[in-house]
């Protein structure tokens, strides 16, 4: 099983027994189990998937640990588990789990719980080679979707069927699903970070935004460019080209040992010399992985330091309400002598 020893330092650290992951993203990246839906318990005596029938050859094919099926009350189960290991303290991901989830587990088990921070996504963010590869292979399907769906842009077509390409064209170009709900904004819409695709038509003048992923083996990637609709005028050139400023000054001067608070003010102290700090609302970036958020995060508030290995978004924006937004993003893996960029689109203003 992945990371194990670094799951017993855990137990240690905690002055626990035995730990019990729910989180599907932590249970599939420490046993490759993929279905979702079950618990991994660890302890220094065992390491095992625990299913129902749904899931049994499921978990089987996937995982190189035990796997048990349960056709009746887990927590029964789960006991079993930790009166055999002697436990006295069961960690759970509070973090994945509901209050009556906790309480249920606090009335039914006879050691007592508790919660984990955020322990297990931790070790997640440091990835490895075969994780980059998988990163890359999805982002480069980001890639061959935004070449495509600049031949489908056009006057008249409505941000959800442009949405609604993207999505496809990745799936049926090697994806096994998107990331995320893919945006499509278009003129006042893309002031709006995280619009939802509507039934707004393009028009000629528009600035318009497409943020989209995909996953390939399990991991996701992210990509976000910003095209204009006819021809641009004076001050989306201005603001577009501050934008892509911004990015490529963070693109430039991230590298392993920048704080997350650092790398964002490399992009929005850009921004905020040319007069536009009331309208960069979000943070620069964020880790992706298994899960599209992950850590660490490129922020003001964050002190995170940047080590080999992590995998970032760098995605400044500014956002102008009623009027336009742009953004434009990136991915980069962190590397031990600056950075590799895995995002290839073109990133001049294109004018369709």
């Amino acid at each position: 099983m992945r990371k194990y020893s670094e799951i017993l330092e855990i137990l240690k650290q905690k002055e626990s027994e035995a730990i019990l992951i729910s989180d599907p993203y932590n249970m599939r990246y420490l046993s490759g189990f993929s279905g979702g839906e079950g618990y991994l318990y660890i302890s220094e005596c065992r390491q095992c998937i625990i299913v129902d029938a749904r899931y049994t050859l499921w978990a089987k094919s996937e995982c190189d640990i035990d796997v048990i099926t349960i056709d009746k009350d887990f927590y029964q189960s789960i006991n079993a588990f930790v009166k055999s290991d002697k436990a006295d303290m069961l960690l759970l991901e509070g973090r994945h789990l509901t209050y009556v989830q906790y309480k249920e587990f606090e009335d039914n088990l006879s050691a007592k719980v508790r919660c984990l921070d955020d322990e297990i996504g931790r070790l997640r963010m440091v990835k490895d080679e075969d994780e980059i590869g998988y990163i890359r292979e999805a982002e480069k399907i980001g890639d061959e979707a935004f070449s495509y769906i600049l031949g489908e842009l056009r006057e008249g077509i409505s941000e959800k069927e442009v949405a609604y390409k993207l999505e496809m064209y990745m799936r049926t170009h090697g994806a096994e699903g998107i990331s995320f709900d893919s945006i499509a904004a278009s003129g006042p819409n893309s002031a709006s970070p995280h619009a939802m695709p509507s039934d707004r038509k393009l028009k000629s003048g528009d600035m318009f935004t497409m943020d989209f992923g995909c996953v390939y083996n399990g991991y996701c990637s992210d990509m976000t460019r910003t095209v204009v609709i006819g021809k641009a005028s004076g001050k989306q050139k201005e603001v577009y080209d501050i934008v892509l400023k911004a990015q490529q000054h963070a693109i430039n001067n991230i590298c392993a040992g920048t704080s997350g608070r650092d790398a964002d003010a490399y992009a929005r102290d850009i921004i905020e010399e040319a007069g536009y700090a009331d309208y960069f609302g979000h943070g620069l970036g964020h880790g992706v992985g298994l899960f599209i958020h992950e850590e660490p995060r490129l922020s003001k508030k964050s002190e995170e330091i940047l080590v080999p290995g992590n995998v970032v978004t760098v995605e400044p924006g500014i956002y102008i309400p009623g009027e336009f937004g742009v953004r434009i993003e990136d991915i980069i893996v962190i590397r031990d002598s600056g950075i590799e960029n895995l995002t290839f689109s073109d990133k001049a203003l294109i004018e369709i």
